[in-house]
């Protein structure tokens, strides 16, 4: 149980925090604060939070849990900002989709006080964005991973496996440089294609037309593309390296595709197609990482 939690970024991840905790029986009380005034009144409204704070200080102030979820350009003033607070009694955390960046960002801005912060990316979120959208089921049976860096004090690493875990979390450890490697490969770089494959067909004459005739798969191959554009901009550009990486042996395996289909014969096509059917079909989500499990 936990007295306070001091929440910075009142939308969809930290909204669904706190109110997860709340419902699970973990926390007596929330401070939040939120960059627009308006998003912080909604989210107390809403009873999100309980309490509205003016800053990012004063929402870390007195609590024994902070949860920073800011787009991931920001944590680092974010972290600056409350650093003089910071104990090794209190557990800080973030729901950035990268790590590294993160990771370094905590070194800068905690400096002796980063023991206490544990990185943590929760696999889960929606394409709509905003705390009127926050659900205390958000993260139940989802992946979260922990990055811890070789500073991070044990016990708080402990208590942020238990609190995600109460949640009904699968928790598993990476370091922040295999993290951004494995997310640039199974959720930034889909992200980049949806994007393109949805700017590709806007800009032909006939986009309209075309989109008209689309159905399910469509549908489905593209939802993410009406993701949050700020959140992306910044995930792209924090992980542009491993991204880029991944987008050019994307290339290749589109090349592979693109010359089967000029070939003669149908085997070398029906080939890809297959290995690819085949590894998609016996695919389960987070199968190998719930194994994994700390």
């Amino acid at each position: 149980m936990f007295e306070q939690l001091g929440l910075i970024g009142c939308g969809l991840m930290g909204g669904s925090f706190a109110l997860a905790l709340k419902k699970a029986g973990l926390v007596k009380r929330v401070v939040g604060y939120s960059k627009s005034p308006s998003t912080t009144d909604r989210a107390r409204q809403l009873g999100v939070i309980d309490v509205e704070a003016p800053s990012a200080l004063l929402a870390a102030a007195g609590a024994d849990i902070v949860l920073v979820a800011v787009p991931v350009a920001a944590t680092e003033s974010t972290l600056k900002s409350i650093k003089h607070l910071v104990t090794p009694q209190m557990l800080v955390m973030d729901v950035g989709s990268t790590k590294s960046d993160v990771v370094q960002a905590a070194r800068v801005a905690l400096r002796d006080q980063i023991g206490s912060f544990v990185p943590a990316h929760p696999i889960t979120g929606r394409e709509v964005s905003g705390v009127e959208h926050a659900d205390a089921t958000l993260y139940d049976g989802r992946q979260v991973i922990l990055t811890p860096t070789e500073r991070t004090l044990p016990a708080c690493l402990q208590r942020a496996e238990e609190v995600w875990r109460a949640l009904g979390c699968h928790v598993s450890r990476m370091s922040p440089d295999a993290h951004d490697a494995t997310f640039a490969a199974v959720s930034h770089l889909p992200h980049l294609l949806a994007f393109a494959m949805i700017s590709s067909i806007t800009s032909q004459p006939h986009a309209d037309e075309m989109l008209a005739m689309a159905g399910p798969g469509f549908r489905d191959f593209t939802r993410i593309a009406a993701s949050d554009p700020k959140m992306w901009r910044d995930i792209l550009r924090a992980n542009q390296g491993e991204v880029l990486t991944q987008s050019r042996l994307f290339r290749q395996a589109l090349q592979n595709f693109e010359d089967a289909m000029q070939t003669d014969g149908d085997q070398a096509l029906e080939d890809l197609i297959t290995l690819a059917s085949h590894t998609r079909a016996h695919w389960r989500m987070g199968a190998h990482r719930k194994n994994k499990d700390h």
